[in-house]
């Protein structure tokens, strides 16, 4: 029986985590017995196209479209040996923060089923706690791997902006959206993103990127706190292990110092202007032309509406909010401010890294909170990408671990980011912890 089989069957017996969107017969996955990936099991989020499998980016605007051609990723995953063994749950075209956003029903967390998996990337999340993959793909706009690895606790990786072709993943903000893996180690996080990463004429947005693993001279590594994001109200007990995890590397010899980041109460309000805006404009190919089953109609303008109803209130929010922002007459007065904000955290995240190494923050201001509870509060729920946006607008990689759990048992995450290209310096200084650690290798008991 292979190990494909025995994941399947183990995610039949936990289907009411409501992880999998779609499994292949066992039979039909894939083997290959040669390549850097082969043995090695991977989910993939439904917003990544599979060939001749489903892609609904959990949108009934999408129920029952077949992708027709393979993600770069997902061809680079193959070529490399790669078992795929499912789709997994999100919230529509990745908007959310909680998988509550999802059309076929909200995943849970494996170790809290009360709680949510994070988002959007939770079920790739929660089929890694629970054991049901090697490992997953997500992808990462405002923190949609890091968020989820955090309450889940796993380790994901957003890597630099560009190091991973998008080519084939649905986009949601074009100038934001990564690829990236989600697994138990920074070893395994190194070993995917290694085989997925490089340059892609299927992609221009793609850079010229070589991933070569590093080692980190201890002696001569700076490490930044950011003032205005150890400001941020934080849990206390995420506080405590992410100041663990600092303690950890000063025992290493390492320097470490407090810098600033002084445009970072900015990010979340011109993150949440920049990625409705390219929303907008994205999501308008879901015209109910093309895609999903033509719906029945009078004329043009009505099959385009009944197409549209299909969106859930979430994606309608923010399509409607970025229409706003590109309007005449608000143009200039949100849209452009935003983009110089952006512009402005670029410059500054720059400047930081000529004076550091690497920067530490937690994940996320709590652990995972539960279904329901900031479901009626949009503005609470995007709270939970306080710590995470900035990285995206800035392109700079970014990576959360698990460093400790709380009193009730839930997973805690921090955050290691590191200049443009620098993915090695903070997957090396998460394998350093890890090789010392094992939050890592705690797994859930499913009840």
């Amino acid at each position: 029986m292979s190990k494909a089989h025995d994941y399947i069957k183990k995610a039949e017996q936990q289907k009411d985590l409501n992880t999998f969107l779609f499994m292949p017969e066992p039979g039909a996955v894939r083997m290959c017995d040669d390549g850097e990936l082969k043995n090695y099991a991977l989910a993939i989020k439904d917003n990544i196209q599979i060939k001749d499998w489903p892609t609904t980016a959990s949108s009934k605007i999408l129920d029952g479209f077949i992708a027709p051609y393979d993600a770069t990723v997902i061809k680079k995953l193959k070529t490399a040996g790669a078992m795929l063994i499912g789709k997994t749950n999100l919230d529509e075209f990745a908007m959310g923060s909680s998988t509550e956003n999802s059309a076929f029903g909200v995943t849970k967390n494996p170790w809290d089923k009360e709680r949510v998996p994070g988002g959007s990337s939770g079920g790739s999340a929660s089929a890694v706690a629970a054991d049901l993959c090697d490992a997953a793909l997500g992808s990462d706009t405002g923190g949609s791997i890091r968020q989820p690895a955090a309450f889940c606790g796993v380790t994901g990786l957003k890597p630099t902006y560009g190091s991973v072709s998008r080519y084939g993943l649905l986009a949601l903000a074009s100038s934001l959206d990564v690829i990236g893996p989600l697994t138990r180690s920074a070893e395994d996080v190194e070993k995917i993103f290694q085989v997925i990463s490089g340059k892609d004429e299927l992609d221009q947005t793609t850079i010229d990127y070589n991933y070569q693993p590093t080692e980190i001279d201890w002696s001569n590594f700076t490490i930044g706190l950011p003032k205005e994001l150890w400001q941020i109200e934080l849990d206390p007990e995420i506080k405590a292990q992410t100041e663990a995890l600092v303690e950890f590397y000063k025992q290493k010899g390492v320097k470490v110092i407090e810098v600033s980041l002084p445009s970072s109460d900015l990010a979340l309000p011109a993150y949440y202007i920049i990625l409705p805006s390219e929303v907008s404009a994205n999501l308008a190919r879901y015209d109910g032309i093309r895609y999903q089953k033509s719906a029945e109609a009078k004329n043009l303008l009505e099959k385009y509406l009944h197409t549209r109803a299909n969106f859930g209130p979430e994606v309608k929010r923010r399509i409607l909010l970025g229409t706003y922002s590109l309007s005449v007459g608000h143009y200039d007065d949100y849209y452009m401010i935003a983009e110089r904000v952006r512009t402005q955290i670029k410059k500054e995240y720059a400047e930081v890294f000529g004076q550091v190494d690497m920067l530490i923050t937690a994940t996320t201001p709590t652990p995972a909170f539960k279904i329901g509870e900031k479901a009626s509060d949009p503005i609470e729920m995007y709270k939970s990408d306080l710590l995470t946006v900035a990285a995206n607008l800035a392109g700079v990689p970014a990576l959360s671990l698990p460093v400790g759990f709380t009193k009730a048992g839930l997973p805690i995450g921090a955050q290691l980011i590191s200049a443009r290209k620098n993915d090695n310096i903070i997957i090396a200084a998460a394998k350093a912890f890890q090789k010392e650690t094992d939050f890592h290798q705690q797994t859930p008991k499913i009840k």
